[in-house]
């Protein structure tokens, strides 16, 4: 039997909403509240028992400002939190605020434990789009306290060659992943069209998703007015759609106040392990664009608090921004390419729907649908944030675990992780060099419009450049393999220029 003071998840909610007038759409933070109240619900709480919350965290929102989200949340369910944050932008964020939630409950510093996030970007873009003004409330005023690395997450460097938007950087990755896994272009658009048609399988069985709808590789990898080149080689299909309303709230607490609250012990799903790193910080600064040292060392430590390795799990959910991450994130983990286990229980960003930095509290909400229907199996969710940047895990099952919940201080290993070598970058290069990655962004019409390549010189020293912008030049990058394409570079006033030979 697990000790009085182990950390559990005893509820979740999960919204998405869609076919409602902007005018009539809910903020935000009513989502959240919504989906608070289906938390409860789900654990066999009556609402009014939020009011006990003590610690409430609010993920990152892109859709809606409010000066202060968390007071606002603590409020419409009635609850005054001895915590109330905010956290910092992350895909990881949900995960780590799990990680870190459970520490304390273990420590026995938290009671019950709110974490909530939501995005309306749909209605948001709709009502802007029909020129309608959205009359929703702003609440409480005052600042959160803000929780997480808060750092910027590309370098003025980046920012001033285009490597800003992530689909114009997540690319990058997928082109050194072609060339890692000896595939041609054809070659790549197949593996990405299969990955991601199971994906969509995925979503099309999921009533929170916003695509129900399975596609086929074809589907995926053939350019159309409504599946555009966004950024070389991915198509529309596969980039995270963020143009969503979608909300998800989970309940944490420990086994003996669950005890205490009557929380049927078949809705208790236990975190077996954890972990929480960051690769070095920016981009140009990454030993190359086919790995993440960070992911490997998260699956590692997780695992091990788990007690299991990776042939032990039943079920997984691999952020999924872009395929390279889904890509990566299998490779450093060491899930095999045929492993006939699915990588997604919801069936990821691009078909789930990419709610901004709250999508892994979905997947954690369905994961805990799929342990409680099979007693005993596992699972593993992970999240990142910014540029394959930031990363956390987690393992969780419905069974209790042999061993304590101890979770290993992120900064004992992430020490290992910032002494990682990499090369120097030439902020000014001239001479000759070599294409090391690259990418070819686009126009909303799918004109190609900026090539931006990750080089290196004859001296080994990296840097980053833009191309010529002709399109002969940009179709060119797209239709041949430019990887390892020789060049000369040049700068001027920090704007560096890679002419192909």
């Amino acid at each position: 039997m697990a000790d009085d003071r182990t950390p559990i998840l005893i509820g979740a909610g999960q919204l998405t909403q869609r076919d409602v007038a902007p005018t009539e759409a809910k903020h935000p933070v009513a989502m959240m509240a919504e989906c608070a109240g289906r938390a409860a619900a789900d654990a066999g709480l009556q609402a009014r028992r939020l009011a006990e919350v003590d610690r409430l965290v609010v993920v990152n929102l892109l859709s809606c400002s409010y000066p202060n989200a968390p007071r606002f949340l603590a409020e419409e369910i009635g609850a005054q939190p001895a915590g109330e944050l905010y956290t910092t932008i992350g895909g990881n964020t949900p995960q780590l605020q799990v990680n870190e939630t459970a520490a304390l409950i273990a420590a026995g510093e938290v009671r019950l434990a709110l974490l909530a996030g939501a995005e309306a970007v749909y209605s948001v873009s709709r009502a802007r789009k029909a020129g309608v003004e959205l009359s929703w409330p702003s609440g409480p005023a005052g600042s959160p306290v803000v929780t997480g690395d808060d750092r910027q997450g590309m370098s003025h460097g980046e920012m001033t060659h285009g490597m800003l938007l992530p689909a114009s950087v997540y690319p990058l990755f997928e082109n050194a992943l072609r060339v890692h896994y000896g595939l041609d272009l054809a070659g790549q658009q197949r593996q990405l069209g299969e990955l991601y048609s199971r994906f969509s399988a995925v979503a099309a069985e999921n009533r929170y998703a916003w695509f129900q709808q399975a596609r086929t590789p074809a589907e995926i990898t053939t350019a159309s007015a409504q599946n555009r080149m966004i950024g070389f080689p991915y198509l529309k299909f596969m980039n995270a759609i963020i143009d969503v309303d979608q909300a998800a709230a989970l309940l944490l607490t420990s086994v003996g106040t669950a005890r205490e609250l009557g929380v049927d012990p078949s809705r208790w799903v236990y975190l077996w392990g954890c972990a929480d790193a960051h690769d070095l910080w920016f981009v140009s600064q990454r030993q190359n664009y086919h790995s993440s040292p960070a992911i490997r060392m998260v699956g590692r430590k997780a695992l091990a608090m788990a007690g299991l390795g990776i042939d032990k799990l039943d079920y997984f959910d691999l952020y999924s921004c872009f395929p390279c991450a889904v890509e990566i994130g299998r490779d450093m983990l060491g899930i095999t390419l045929g492993d006939p286990r699915s990588l997604t229980v919801t069936g990821g960003l691009a078909y789930h729907g990419g709610p901004g930095n709250n999508y892994t509290m979905h997947a954690i909400a369905t994961m805990m649908d799929k342990l409680r229907a099979k007693p005993g199996a596992t699972g593993l969710v992970t999240g990142l944030g910014w540029y394959l940047t930031k990363h956390s895990a987690g393992v969780y099952s419905a069974a209790p675990k042999a061993r304590p919940f101890v979770r290993e201080d992120p900064k004992s290993y992430q020490a290992a992780l910032d002494r990682e070598p990499y090369p120097e970058l030439v902020d000014e290069p001239s001479g000759r060099g070599v294409i090391e990655t690259y990418t070819v962004t686009h126009d909303r019409d799918g004109t190609p419009s900026r090539g931006i390549v990750i080089g290196r010189l004859d001296d080994g020293r990296r840097f980053l450049a833009n191309t010529p912008d002709d399109r002969a030049t940009l179709e060119s990058l797209m239709a041949h393999e430019a990887i390892g394409a020789r060049g000369t570079v040049s700068s001027q006033h920090a704007f560096n220029r890679f002419e192909p030979a």
